[in-house]
C-alpha cells in the first residue's frame, strides 16, 4: 500500500502547485452530509481513498484497533464481532461501502452515543495527509500519548477540510453480555419526562428512542437496556413497558443507527441537538433519541430561521441535515458566533493555508 500512499501525496502536492481544490471521497456513502458538493469540473482534483484499505493492526487484549481510512466499518465490525468486541458509538453505516476515513471526518455517532459517549472520545491516533502532500501523525494507540491538544479528536467532524485522513486509531470495547429492548406508550413529553427520571437513576439504558404513532396522537418510546444477565432484568422490571422479540429488537436498532427507517425519508430533516431535559420544540415531526438529546425534525426550508432561533434560545443548535442539495439559502450547520468562527478560520489556515481541501463543505466562509 506504500505506493497507493505516495500517489496520493504527489497528486495533493501537484494539484497545491496548480492551485486546483482538492475534493476527499471514500466510499461516497455520506456525500450528502455538509454543504452541497461543488459541481465537478476540470480544475477540481478528486482524492479518492477507498483503495487505501485494510486493518493494519488489532489488539484484542489492549481494545485498540488500526486500520486504513479506506476500510469498511463492515469489515472492522466483522473482526471485532469475532472477539466480542464493537464500536462504541455505534456510528451510521450508511450502506456497506462506508467507510473508517469517512466515520471520523463525518464525526456522527449512532443511539449508543448518550450512554458511550461520541466519536471522538474514542479516537486514539491518526495520520493525516496534510496540504503539502506529507503524511502526519498525531496521538498513538493508547488513551495517554498526548502532551498538549488532541489533534486526532479534532480531526473527527471536521469534513475532510484540515486534510485527508490517511489511517485511523481507535478504542474499542467488549460486546455487552444481554440486551434486551422495552417498549412503552408515551407521547413525546412523557417519553422526555421518562428519560429525565431514568438519567438519575443507575439503569443500564444504552439507547432511547420515541417515535410518533402515525395518528400524531401519542407514540412508543423504545428504550435498550446493555450489561450482565441481572441488571438487565432488574432495569427492565423497573421500567416496565413491553419486551421487543429479538429479531425486531435488532432490526429496529439497525434502521434507527443506519437512518433506513422510514422517518429519514423526509425532506428537508433537521438533526437538532439539545439539553435533554428541554421539553418538546413543536417544530413539526419528530424522532427523539438520545434520551432527549438528539430531535430528528422535518420542517420546511422556510422554518430553518425561526427553528434555529428557538433551538438556541434553548441552548442547542440545528444542522440542516439532509437537503438533497437544495437549501434555500440556509447554511447547512448552525452558524458559529463571530470568535468561534474566528479559531475555526485559524485551525484551517494552520492546516491548510492555500484553502486546498473540501472547500466550502464544512462552512460557506472557508
Amino acid at each position: 500500500m506504500d505506493f497507493v500512499l505516495s500517489e496520493f501525496c504527489d497528486r495533493v502536492a501537484t494539484a497545491r502547485a496548480a492551485q486546483r481544490p482538492v475534493h476527499i471521497r471514500g466510499g461516497g456513502t455520506r456525500m450528502f452530509y455538509g454543504e452541497p458538493a461543488v459541481p465537478e469540473g476540470p480544475e477540481r482534483v478528486c482524492l479518492d481513498v477507498s483503495g487505501y484499505h485494510g486493518i493494519i493492526g488489532y489488539e484484542p487484549s489492549e481494545l485498540v484497533i488500526t486500520a486504513r481510512a479506506g476500510t469498511r466499518l463492515a469489515d472492522i465490525e466483522q473482526t471485532l464481532a469475532e472477539r466480542g468486541q464493537m464500536l462504541a458509538f455505534e456510528p451510521p453505516r450508511f450502506g456497506p461501502e462506508g467507510t473508517l476515513g469517512g466515520c471520523v471526518a463525518s464525526g456522527l455517532s449512532g443511539p449508543r452515543r448518550m450512554a458511550a459517549g461520541p466519536l471522538s472520545d474514542f479516537v486514539l491516533g491518526t495520520r493525516l495527509l496534510d496540504a503539502n502532500g506529507n503524511v502526519l501523525r498525531f496521538g498513538g494507540e493508547v488513551m495517554k500519548n498526548v502532551a498538549g491538544y488532541d489533534v486526532s479528536r479534532l480531526l473527527a467532524g471536521s469534513l475532510g477540510v484540515l486534510g485527508a485522513i490517511i489511517e485511523v486509531s481507535l478504542k474499542v470495547v467488549p460486546r455487552p453480555r444481554r440486551e434486551t429492548t422495552r417498549v412503552l406508550q408515551a407521547d413525546e413529553a412523557q417519553a422526555l419526562a421518562l428519560c429525565v427520571r431514568w438519567r438519575a437513576q443507575p439503569l443500564p439504558v444504552s439507547a432511547t428512542a420515541w417515535v410518533a404513532d402515525a395518528g400524531g396522537a401519542g407514540g412508543r418510546l423504545y428504550v435498550r437496556l446493555s450489561g450482565n444477565e441481572s441488571a438487565v432484568a432488574q432495569a427492565g422490571a423497573a421500567i416496565g413497558g413491553d419486551a421487543l422479540d429479538a429479531p425486531a429488537d435488532a432490526e429496529f436498532w439497525r434502521a434507527l443507527r443506519d437512518q433506513t427507517h422510514p422517518f429519514f425519508g423526509q425532506r428537508p430533516l433537521w438533526r437538532v441537538a439539545v439539553p435533554p431535559p428541554t421539553p418538546p420544540l413543536g417544530l413539526g415531526p419528530t424522532l427523539v433519541e438520545w434520551q432527549g438529546g438528539l430531535r430528528w425534525v422535518a420542517a420546511p426550508l422556510e422554518a430553518g430561521s425561526p427553528l434555529r432561533a428557538r433551538v438556541q434560545s434553548a441552548g442547542g443548535s440545528a444542522c440542516l441535515y439532509r437537503h438533497d442539495g437544495e437549501t434555500g439559502g440556509q447554511p447547512v450547520f448552525h452558524p458559529l458566533e463571530a470568535g468561534v468562527l474566528q479559531i475555526h478560520r485559524r485551525l484551517k489556515h494552520e492546516f491548510d493555508p492555500s484553502g486546498l481541501f473540501n472547500p466550502h463543505r464544512l462552512y460557506p466562509e472557508f
